[in-house]
């Protein structure tokens, strides 16, 4: 657990921070030796990247695998030793100058179908965006049309099921206080019957 941390603190400082320091000040000077060198050390170092993600998941195991992985970035850092530069010329360049073609014809075909790909998917999305957009619209109206159509007919069968008093005037005005809430109880009970 211990060289763990202490190989990812290495790799970060001295893999990625002190090479980004360097690049930023070759990229300044417009010094062009410099600016090749740190070119050189980042594609080894994406290479080296790349490759980590899988070897942490199966070569962990083996005794004095970080303290290797630690090795081997100051390898690639050290002046002495040269490691960036002598992989990529030793290993890198050569590879890729024989298969660049290929790489560059694979590049564009991955392009042109991921670009398709995209807006063949992006369509199928806003059709089931705009159909579920439509269809919950019309079930909405539905719902609400019912909601409404229920509440006037409850309006009117309790309207109509109420005894019309044609006696003289006090008796009516308390006949109405007690329809309206008779008429506000079963739209309340029907709202909440409905949320239910």
């Amino acid at each position: 657990m211990v060289s763990w941390i202490v190989s990812r603190l290495v790799v970060i400082v001295f893999g990625t921070l002190y090479p980004a320091y360097y690049s930023y000040k070759a990229v300044k000077s417009k010094d062009v030796k410099e600016y090749v060198k740190w070119m050189m050390y980042w594609i080894i170092f994406a290479l080296f990247t790349a490759v980590e993600v899988f070897t942490d998941m199966f070569l962990c195991w083996i005794p004095f695998y970080y303290e290797l992985k630690i090795a081997f970035v100051v390898w690639l850092l050290s002046p002495y030793t040269k490691g960036s530069s002598v992989l990529y010329r030793k290993l890198v360049h050569p590879t890729l100058s024989s298969k660049e073609k290929d790489i560059d014809e694979y590049i564009c075909q991955a392009k042109d179908k991921s670009y398709d790909t995209l807006v063949h998917f992006g369509r199928k999305g806003l059709n089931v965006a705009a159909s579920a957009a439509v269809m919950a619209a019309t079930k909405s109206q539905g719902v609400l049309s019912d909601r409404l159509r229920s509440f006037s007919m409850q309006d009117l069968s309790s309207y109509q099921s109420d005894p019309v008093n044609t006696g003289p005037g006090p008796t009516q005005p308390a006949a109405a206080p007690q329809r309206t809430r008779s008429m506000m109880r079963s739209k309340s009970e029907s709202c909440n019957k409905a949320s239910s």
